[in-house]
Protein backbone atom coordinates (compact mmCIF):
# COMPACT_ATOMS: atom_id res chain seq x y z
CA UNK A 1 0.00 0.00 0.00
CA UNK A 2 1.24 3.57 -0.65
CA UNK A 3 0.90 6.35 1.91
CA UNK A 4 -0.41 10.26 1.44
CA UNK A 5 -1.61 12.68 3.62
CA UNK A 6 -5.23 13.91 3.98
CA UNK A 7 -6.48 17.26 5.04
CA UNK A 8 -6.10 16.94 8.45
CA UNK A 9 -2.88 16.06 8.22
CA UNK A 10 -3.33 11.94 9.44
CA UNK A 11 -1.54 9.48 6.61
CA UNK A 12 -3.68 8.30 4.34
CA UNK A 13 -3.64 4.92 3.96
CA UNK A 14 -4.11 4.32 -0.48
CA UNK A 15 -5.62 0.53 -1.53
CA UNK A 16 -3.16 -1.10 -4.14
CA UNK A 17 -2.67 -5.10 -5.18
CA UNK A 18 -0.01 -5.06 -1.94
CA UNK A 19 -3.14 -4.36 0.44
CA UNK A 20 -3.24 -6.46 3.74
CA UNK A 21 -5.22 -9.79 3.08
CA UNK A 22 -8.74 -9.58 4.78
CA UNK A 23 -8.91 -10.37 8.41
CA UNK A 24 -5.29 -9.70 9.05
CA UNK A 25 -4.44 -6.70 11.94
CA UNK A 26 -3.02 -3.36 10.50
CA UNK A 27 -2.17 -0.32 11.87
CA UNK A 28 -2.78 3.11 11.79
CA UNK A 29 -1.10 6.27 13.45
CA UNK A 30 -3.23 9.32 13.89
CA UNK A 31 -1.65 11.78 15.81
CA UNK A 32 -2.43 13.42 18.85
CA UNK A 33 -6.20 13.22 20.00
CA UNK A 34 -7.30 16.22 22.66
CA UNK A 35 -9.93 14.19 24.78
CA UNK A 36 -13.39 15.41 25.97
CA UNK A 37 -11.98 15.64 29.50
CA UNK A 38 -9.44 18.16 28.50
CA UNK A 39 -6.44 15.81 28.39
CA UNK A 40 -4.34 14.87 25.43
CA UNK A 41 -3.27 11.67 24.41
CA UNK A 42 -0.06 11.76 22.35
CA UNK A 43 0.34 9.75 19.34
CA UNK A 44 -2.46 7.37 19.19
CA UNK A 45 -2.22 4.04 17.25
CA UNK A 46 -5.48 2.24 16.03
CA UNK A 47 -5.55 -1.07 15.13
CA UNK A 48 -7.93 -2.81 12.38
CA UNK A 49 -9.20 -5.06 10.23
CA UNK A 50 -10.62 -4.82 6.99
CA UNK A 51 -12.28 -7.40 4.38
CA UNK A 52 -13.26 -6.66 0.44
CA UNK A 53 -12.21 -4.12 -1.84
CA UNK A 54 -12.74 -0.52 -1.25
CA UNK A 55 -14.76 1.28 -4.49
CA UNK A 56 -13.34 4.26 -7.24
CA UNK A 57 -15.66 6.67 -4.97
CA UNK A 58 -15.11 5.27 -1.54
CA UNK A 59 -19.30 4.64 -1.40
CA UNK A 60 -19.50 0.68 -0.46
CA UNK A 61 -17.58 1.11 3.18
CA UNK A 62 -19.06 -0.43 6.16
CA UNK A 63 -17.74 -0.29 10.16
CA UNK A 64 -18.48 -2.77 12.24
CA UNK A 65 -18.26 -1.95 15.89
CA UNK A 66 -17.28 -4.61 18.21
CA UNK A 67 -19.04 -5.23 21.95
CA UNK A 68 -17.22 -4.58 25.32
CA UNK A 69 -14.30 -7.29 25.30
CA UNK A 70 -14.49 -8.14 21.39
CA UNK A 71 -12.05 -6.98 18.70
CA UNK A 72 -11.06 -6.47 15.13
CA UNK A 73 -11.43 -10.16 14.14
CA UNK A 74 -15.31 -10.05 12.75
CA UNK A 75 -15.14 -12.55 10.09
CA UNK A 76 -12.98 -14.99 8.66
CA UNK A 77 -10.27 -13.58 5.85
CA UNK A 78 -6.60 -15.06 5.12
CA UNK A 79 -6.05 -16.85 8.29
CA UNK A 80 -9.58 -18.31 8.24
CA UNK A 81 -9.81 -18.09 11.66
CA UNK A 82 -13.50 -17.93 12.84
CA UNK A 83 -14.90 -14.43 13.64
CA UNK A 84 -17.42 -13.13 15.99
CA UNK A 85 -19.52 -12.13 13.58
CA UNK A 86 -19.54 -14.24 11.22
CA UNK A 87 -23.62 -14.72 10.83
CA UNK A 88 -23.36 -11.10 9.84
CA UNK A 89 -20.50 -10.48 7.83
CA UNK A 90 -18.45 -12.51 5.11
CA UNK A 91 -18.65 -13.77 1.81
CA UNK A 92 -22.49 -13.69 0.73
CA UNK A 93 -23.68 -12.74 4.18
CA UNK A 94 -25.53 -9.97 4.97
CA UNK A 95 -23.45 -7.40 5.60
CA UNK A 96 -21.37 -9.17 2.08
CA UNK A 97 -17.76 -8.80 1.68
CA UNK A 98 -17.00 -9.72 -1.20
CA UNK A 99 -19.43 -6.86 -2.40
CA UNK A 100 -18.95 -4.11 1.03
CA UNK A 101 -15.42 -2.80 1.94
CA UNK A 102 -15.47 -4.22 5.86
CA UNK A 103 -13.79 -2.18 8.41
CA UNK A 104 -13.66 -2.58 12.07
CA UNK A 105 -11.78 -0.76 14.41
CA UNK A 106 -10.07 -1.75 18.07
CA UNK A 107 -11.66 0.89 20.19
CA UNK A 108 -9.00 3.86 21.47
CA UNK A 109 -8.38 2.40 25.58
CA UNK A 110 -8.34 -1.75 24.42
CA UNK A 111 -5.92 -4.26 24.11
CA UNK A 112 -6.02 -5.77 21.12
CA UNK A 113 -3.70 -3.53 19.15
CA UNK A 114 -4.93 0.23 19.67
CA UNK A 115 -3.48 2.18 21.78
CA UNK A 116 -4.50 1.97 25.19
CA UNK A 117 -3.79 1.29 29.31
CA UNK A 118 -0.98 -1.23 28.28
CA UNK A 119 0.37 0.89 25.48
CA UNK A 120 3.91 2.61 26.33
CA UNK A 121 3.35 5.97 27.11
CA UNK A 122 6.32 8.56 25.90
CA UNK A 123 8.67 7.80 28.56
CA UNK A 124 8.43 4.49 27.40
CA UNK A 125 6.38 2.60 30.39
CA UNK A 126 2.97 1.53 29.48
CA UNK A 127 0.33 3.97 30.29
CA UNK A 128 -0.99 2.19 33.56
CA UNK A 129 -2.72 4.17 36.45
CA UNK A 130 -1.44 7.32 33.89
CA UNK A 131 -3.73 6.65 31.23
CA UNK A 132 -6.86 9.17 30.90
CA UNK A 133 -10.45 8.20 31.00
CA UNK A 134 -11.70 8.40 27.33
CA UNK A 135 -15.63 8.81 26.70
CA UNK A 136 -17.36 7.48 23.20
CA UNK A 137 -17.11 10.43 21.47
CA UNK A 138 -13.52 10.11 22.07
CA UNK A 139 -13.43 6.67 20.47
CA UNK A 140 -15.85 8.08 17.72
CA UNK A 141 -12.96 11.20 16.95
CA UNK A 142 -10.36 8.74 16.89
CA UNK A 143 -12.06 6.78 14.04
CA UNK A 144 -13.05 9.31 12.37
CA UNK A 145 -9.74 10.01 11.93
CA UNK A 146 -8.81 6.52 10.99
CA UNK A 147 -11.98 6.70 8.40
CA UNK A 148 -10.14 9.71 6.83
CA UNK A 149 -6.01 7.89 6.64
CA UNK A 150 -8.56 4.79 4.90
CA UNK A 151 -9.99 7.40 2.43
CA UNK A 152 -13.50 7.25 3.82
CA UNK A 153 -15.20 9.88 3.80
CA UNK A 154 -18.65 8.74 4.50
CA UNK A 155 -19.76 5.27 5.48
CA UNK A 156 -21.77 3.04 3.41
CA UNK A 157 -23.20 2.09 7.22
CA UNK A 158 -22.03 1.84 10.78
CA UNK A 159 -23.50 -1.46 13.12
CA UNK A 160 -22.66 -2.71 15.71
CA UNK A 161 -24.36 -4.26 19.22
CA UNK A 162 -24.26 -3.15 22.82
CA UNK A 163 -21.24 -1.61 23.26
CA UNK A 164 -20.55 -1.41 19.80
CA UNK A 165 -24.56 -0.12 19.30
CA UNK A 166 -23.45 2.79 21.19
CA UNK A 167 -20.35 3.46 19.13
CA UNK A 168 -22.46 3.14 15.51
CA UNK A 169 -25.23 5.26 17.50
CA UNK A 170 -22.01 8.43 18.26
CA UNK A 171 -20.97 8.03 15.18
CA UNK A 172 -24.59 8.73 13.64
CA UNK A 173 -24.81 11.68 15.90
CA UNK A 174 -21.25 13.01 15.79
CA UNK A 175 -20.27 12.99 12.45
CA UNK A 176 -23.92 12.91 10.38
CA UNK A 177 -22.64 13.71 6.96
CA UNK A 178 -20.37 10.80 6.78
CA UNK A 179 -22.55 8.22 8.26
CA UNK A 180 -25.46 7.06 5.37
CA UNK A 181 -27.22 4.23 7.58
CA UNK A 182 -26.61 2.84 10.75
CA UNK A 183 -27.73 -0.15 13.08
CA UNK A 184 -28.21 0.10 16.33
CA UNK A 185 -28.88 -3.31 18.59
CA UNK A 186 -29.11 -4.05 21.99
CA UNK A 187 -28.47 -0.40 23.49
CA UNK A 188 -30.44 2.41 23.99
CA UNK A 189 -29.57 6.28 24.18
CA UNK A 190 -27.47 6.23 27.76
CA UNK A 191 -26.25 4.19 29.99
CA UNK A 192 -28.84 3.77 33.28
CA UNK A 193 -27.96 4.13 36.44
CA UNK A 194 -28.55 0.90 36.64
CA UNK A 195 -26.31 -0.29 33.85
CA UNK A 196 -23.67 1.92 35.52
CA UNK A 197 -24.23 0.33 38.91
CA UNK A 198 -23.41 -3.29 37.26
CA UNK A 199 -20.35 -1.08 35.78
CA UNK A 200 -18.92 0.12 38.62
CA UNK A 201 -19.02 -3.34 40.77
CA UNK A 202 -16.54 -4.98 37.86
CA UNK A 203 -14.52 -1.96 37.42
CA UNK A 204 -13.85 -2.35 41.58
CA UNK A 205 -14.05 -6.03 41.09
CA UNK A 206 -10.75 -5.50 39.42
CA UNK A 207 -9.13 -2.78 41.25
CA UNK A 208 -9.73 -4.25 44.63
CA UNK A 209 -7.33 -7.02 43.65
CA UNK A 210 -4.19 -7.51 45.39
CA UNK A 211 -2.78 -7.12 42.72
CA UNK A 212 -3.91 -4.25 40.87
CA UNK A 213 -1.38 -1.93 42.36
CA UNK A 214 -3.14 1.18 41.45
CA UNK A 215 -3.09 -0.15 37.98
CA UNK A 216 0.65 -0.14 37.98
CA UNK A 217 1.15 -3.86 37.32
CA UNK A 218 2.88 -4.63 34.35
CA UNK A 219 6.45 -6.28 34.83
CA UNK A 220 4.64 -8.52 37.88
CA UNK A 221 1.58 -10.18 38.73
CA UNK A 222 -1.70 -8.92 37.10
CA UNK A 223 -4.78 -8.81 38.83
CA UNK A 224 -6.26 -11.86 36.73
CA UNK A 225 -8.72 -12.62 40.38
CA UNK A 226 -10.06 -9.51 39.53
CA UNK A 227 -10.69 -9.35 35.83
CA UNK A 228 -12.27 -12.55 36.31
CA UNK A 229 -14.95 -11.68 38.94
CA UNK A 230 -15.44 -9.01 36.90
CA UNK A 231 -16.28 -10.92 34.32
CA UNK A 232 -18.57 -13.04 36.13
CA UNK A 233 -20.66 -10.24 37.52
CA UNK A 234 -20.99 -8.98 33.52
CA UNK A 235 -21.97 -12.20 32.37
CA UNK A 236 -24.61 -12.71 34.84
CA UNK A 237 -26.37 -9.55 33.13
CA UNK A 238 -25.51 -11.18 29.69
CA UNK A 239 -27.47 -14.03 30.24
CA UNK A 240 -31.33 -14.41 30.80
CA UNK A 241 -32.62 -16.34 34.45
CA UNK A 242 -34.32 -18.41 32.01
CA UNK A 243 -31.40 -19.53 29.97
CA UNK A 244 -29.40 -19.76 33.38
CA UNK A 245 -32.66 -22.18 34.89
CA UNK A 246 -32.84 -24.12 32.19
CA UNK A 247 -29.36 -24.62 31.49
CA UNK A 248 -28.14 -25.60 34.92
CA UNK A 249 -30.89 -25.68 37.62
CA UNK A 250 -29.52 -26.58 40.78
CA UNK A 251 -27.22 -29.29 39.34
CA UNK A 252 -23.87 -29.96 40.80
CA UNK A 253 -20.89 -29.78 38.59
CA UNK A 254 -19.85 -33.50 37.58
CA UNK A 255 -19.15 -35.26 41.05
CA UNK A 256 -18.45 -31.96 43.19
CA UNK A 257 -21.50 -31.94 45.48
CA UNK A 258 -22.16 -28.63 46.78
CA UNK A 259 -23.86 -29.84 49.90
CA UNK A 260 -21.50 -33.06 50.92
CA UNK A 261 -17.94 -31.47 51.40
CA UNK A 262 -16.55 -31.99 54.56
CA UNK A 263 -16.17 -28.54 56.88
CA UNK A 264 -11.89 -28.66 55.98
CA UNK A 265 -12.22 -30.00 52.03
CA UNK A 266 -14.41 -26.65 51.26
CA UNK A 267 -18.03 -27.33 49.34
CA UNK A 268 -18.02 -28.69 45.70
CA UNK A 269 -19.73 -26.18 42.96
CA UNK A 270 -22.86 -25.99 41.29
CA UNK A 271 -23.11 -26.36 37.35
CA UNK A 272 -23.43 -22.43 37.01
CA UNK A 273 -20.55 -21.77 39.09
CA UNK A 274 -18.35 -23.74 37.01
CA UNK A 275 -19.69 -22.19 33.60
CA UNK A 276 -19.08 -18.52 35.49
CA UNK A 277 -15.89 -19.65 36.72
CA UNK A 278 -15.09 -20.78 32.86
CA UNK A 279 -16.25 -17.41 31.37
CA UNK A 280 -14.24 -15.37 34.17
CA UNK A 281 -10.68 -17.09 34.24
CA UNK A 282 -11.26 -17.32 29.69
CA UNK A 283 -11.18 -13.59 29.88
CA UNK A 284 -8.56 -13.13 32.43
CA UNK A 285 -6.57 -15.23 29.98
CA UNK A 286 -7.02 -13.19 27.11
CA UNK A 287 -7.76 -9.73 28.26
CA UNK A 288 -6.17 -6.62 30.04
CA UNK A 289 -8.07 -5.23 33.40
CA UNK A 290 -6.78 -1.97 32.82
CA UNK A 291 -8.39 -2.05 29.20
CA UNK A 292 -11.57 -3.82 30.96
CA UNK A 293 -11.91 -0.94 33.40
CA UNK A 294 -11.31 1.86 30.15
CA UNK A 295 -13.78 0.63 27.75
CA UNK A 296 -16.02 -0.17 30.88
CA UNK A 297 -16.17 3.70 31.81
CA UNK A 298 -15.93 4.62 28.15
CA UNK A 299 -19.50 2.74 28.16
CA UNK A 300 -20.37 4.64 31.43
CA UNK A 301 -20.47 7.46 29.69
CA UNK A 302 -22.79 7.15 27.05
CA UNK A 303 -25.48 10.01 26.76
CA UNK A 304 -26.43 10.80 23.79
CA UNK A 305 -27.88 13.93 24.95
CA UNK A 306 -25.09 15.10 26.95
CA UNK A 307 -24.07 18.89 26.05
CA UNK A 308 -27.03 18.59 23.07
CA UNK A 309 -30.21 18.91 24.90
CA UNK A 310 -33.44 17.14 25.21
CA UNK A 311 -33.29 13.35 23.77
CA UNK A 312 -35.59 14.02 20.40
CA UNK A 313 -33.71 17.24 20.47
CA UNK A 314 -30.08 15.46 20.48
CA UNK A 315 -31.41 13.09 17.96
CA UNK A 316 -32.52 15.58 15.43
CA UNK A 317 -29.64 16.50 13.48
CA UNK A 318 -29.02 12.39 12.55
CA UNK A 319 -29.86 12.36 8.79
CA UNK A 320 -28.90 8.86 8.18
CA UNK A 321 -31.30 5.83 8.11
CA UNK A 322 -31.69 3.31 11.25
CA UNK A 323 -32.18 0.29 12.08
CA UNK A 324 -33.30 -0.35 15.80
CA UNK A 325 -33.39 -3.85 17.20
CA UNK A 326 -33.38 -5.25 20.94
CA UNK A 327 -33.09 -8.58 22.09
CA UNK A 328 -36.84 -9.85 23.43
CA UNK A 329 -34.93 -11.34 27.28
CA UNK A 330 -32.41 -8.76 27.56
CA UNK A 331 -32.40 -7.78 30.76
CA UNK A 332 -29.06 -5.69 30.74
CA UNK A 333 -30.71 -2.81 27.76
CA UNK A 334 -34.03 -3.85 28.18
CA UNK A 335 -36.03 -3.67 24.94
CA UNK A 336 -37.79 -0.68 26.29
CA UNK A 337 -34.96 1.27 26.01
CA UNK A 338 -34.62 0.90 22.76
CA UNK A 339 -37.89 1.27 22.07
CA UNK A 340 -37.65 5.18 23.36
CA UNK A 341 -34.70 5.38 20.96
CA UNK A 342 -36.59 4.20 17.76
CA UNK A 343 -39.58 6.62 18.95
CA UNK A 344 -37.48 9.84 19.14
CA UNK A 345 -35.02 9.34 16.10
CA UNK A 346 -36.38 11.09 12.75
CA UNK A 347 -38.59 9.54 11.32
CA UNK A 348 -39.74 6.89 13.95
CA UNK A 349 -38.18 3.73 12.68
CA UNK A 350 -39.33 0.22 14.22
CA UNK A 351 -37.99 -1.92 16.68
CA UNK A 352 -36.73 -5.45 15.39
CA UNK A 353 -37.35 -7.67 17.90
CA UNK A 354 -34.81 -10.98 17.98
CA UNK A 355 -36.32 -13.41 20.05
CA UNK A 356 -33.68 -14.99 22.10
CA UNK A 357 -34.18 -17.00 25.31
CA UNK A 358 -30.43 -16.20 26.66
CA UNK A 359 -30.59 -13.06 27.21
CA UNK A 360 -28.52 -10.24 26.04
CA UNK A 361 -25.16 -12.22 23.98
CA UNK A 362 -28.83 -13.07 21.82
CA UNK A 363 -27.50 -10.02 19.35
CA UNK A 364 -24.51 -11.73 18.92
CA UNK A 365 -25.75 -15.50 18.44
CA UNK A 366 -29.27 -14.55 16.77
CA UNK A 367 -28.26 -11.92 14.56
CA UNK A 368 -29.44 -13.89 11.53
CA UNK A 369 -32.83 -13.22 12.60
CA UNK A 370 -32.30 -9.23 10.84
CA UNK A 371 -31.37 -11.19 7.58
CA UNK A 372 -34.16 -10.18 5.94
CA UNK A 373 -34.16 -6.69 7.23
CA UNK A 374 -30.69 -5.85 6.67
CA UNK A 375 -30.31 -7.16 2.98
CA UNK A 376 -33.89 -5.67 2.17
CA UNK A 377 -33.22 -1.91 4.14
CA UNK A 378 -29.33 -1.93 4.20
CA UNK A 379 -27.53 -4.37 1.85
CA UNK A 380 -30.36 -4.91 -0.61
Amino acid sequence: MTIALTRTGVPQIKPSRNRAPDGIVQYVRIGDLQLESGATLPDVVLAFETWGTLNADASNAVLIEHALTGDTHVTRGASEEPGWWEQLAGPGAPVDTDKYFVVSINILGGCSGSTGPSSPAPDGRPWGSRFPLVTLRDTTAAEARAADALGVDCWYAVLGGSLGGARALEWALTYPERVRRCAVISVGASSTAEQIAFAQAQTLAIRQDPHYNGGDYYGGPEPESGLALARRIAHITYRSAAELEGRFGRNAQGSEAPLAAGPLAGRGRYQVESYLDHQGNKLARRFDANSYIAITEALMSHDVCRGRGSLRESLSGATAEFLVAAVDSDRLYFPAQSRALAEALPGGPDLHIIEAPIGHDGFLTEIGQLSSQLRESFFG
